[in-house]
């Protein structure tokens, strides 16, 4: 007797510990049944989230690379060269920033000579064609910020069409059986709602990091037709 009482706790801990495994295995699988209820729809939306974050860090990274502002004091330090002479010594300070800005300084200096117009207009063009090459891929993201709500809600509405035709055929219009259903075909919507916000917050704010560039890139030029119209020794006001 004395035994069964010493074991009895032993066995209860054990099938306590069996049945909390068994909960915790039953959660994961639920999880990952939950997800894969969303249907077929949620295939092409995994697959535009996985490029959705892809493109946003590709991009970022470029831009942030690309449109760094040129070192302190290069702007002076053009003036003087350019004041005494020194093109050449301009020409290899611009060079070593390796920037989208220093790209439309190098521009300027190979044109000095020529009419301010057109050198202010060739400064213009490499402007341009670096918001370019920054703004490459980006209406993807879009394009996915309306393509993936809309694929979500595509998959739930299928979902409700195919939950209403089995009512139809089995005449069981059971709460549990249509609320059941139903939950299951909106993760599409969620999802593709999730993705949409995802890619639209994205492209927005990429797209504000460019629109500072062409700012910054405005005032460079402004500078530098100020320097090379202006007299040696003239400061500006």
């Amino acid at each position: 007797m004395t035994f069964f009482l010493q074991a009895a706790p032993d066995s209860l801990t054990q099938t306590t510990q069996a049945v909390i495994e068994n909960v915790t295995t039953t959660k994961e699988l639920s999880l990952f049944e939950f997800v894969m209820k969303g249907g077929v729809f949620l295939i092409p939306i995994v697959i535009l989230f996985i490029y959705t974050i892809y493109l946003t860090f590709e991009r970022y990274f470029y831009i942030q690379k690309s449109a760094k502002k040129t070192s302190e004091g290069l702007m002076d330090s053009l003036k003087t060269q350019l004041n005494s002479g020194n093109l050449d010594l301009a020409v290899a300070s611009v060079q070593r920033e390796n920037t989208a800005e220093s790209k439309v300084l190098h521009e300027g200096l190979l044109t000095i000579g020529r009419p301010i117009s057109e050198i202010e207009s060739n400064m213009e063009k490499v402007t341009n064609i670096e918001i370019a090459n920054m703004e490459k891929k980006l209406n993807h993201l879009g394009t996915i910020a309306g393509i993936a709500p809309t694929l979500g809600f595509v998959g739930t509405i299928s979902g409700v069409i195919k939950i209403f035709y089995n009512i139809s055929i089995t005449e069981n219009i059971s709460i549990a059986n249509i609320s059941g259903g139903l939950y299951e075909k909106m993760i599409s919507s969620g999802a593709g709602l999730i993705v949409g916000i995802i890619a639209y917050a994205a492209y927005h704010l990429l797209n504000g990091k460019i629109d500072g560039f062409a700012l910054q890139s405005q005032k460079i030029i402004l500078k530098f037709i100020n320097i090379i119209q202006r007299p040696n020794g003239h400061k500006e006001k």
